[in-house]
């Protein structure tokens, strides 16, 4: 996949994943088709914000891509539909939560095999 665009397509995946399973509350079950709707559309938003932010900054610094992520994801969760736990924006908060952590869990281990494919064709 082109360089440029990895970051992209990875920051839309990881928010509209936290986003999907945090508005289902973990219940894959109840997974509906308006579900999806609004998490893609949280995850389109929030990843192309954080796509642009990080070009804008010229870092790829994990902890900072994963926290702008996590940021960005909470705000546009926020504002793209209601919560439906906890207070006003409790299920915003937990969904940046979410995006930040999969990002930085995600980007780690893409680092790591890199890597370890590197090394291994090194050898």
């Amino acid at each position: 996949m082109n360089r440029r665009i990895a970051p992209l397509v990875e920051n839309v995946a990881e928010a509209s994943t936290a986003c999907l399973i945090t508005m289902m509350q973990g219940n894959f079950l109840a997974f509906t088709l308006t579900h999806w709707l609004i998490a893609s559309q949280t995850g389109v938003i929030a990843g192309v914000v954080t796509s642009v932010a990080l070009i804008l900054a010229r870092t790829d610094k994990r902890w900072l891509v994963a926290a702008v992520l996590g940021t960005v994801t909470a705000v546009v969760d926020f504002m793209v539909h209601p919560g439906s736990f906890g207070s006003i924006a409790t299920e915003a908060i937990v969904t940046g939560a979410a995006a930040g952590t999969l990002s930085y869990l995600v980007g780690s281990l893409w680092r790591h095999f890199r890597v370890r494919l590197a090394a291994e064709i090194v050898t």
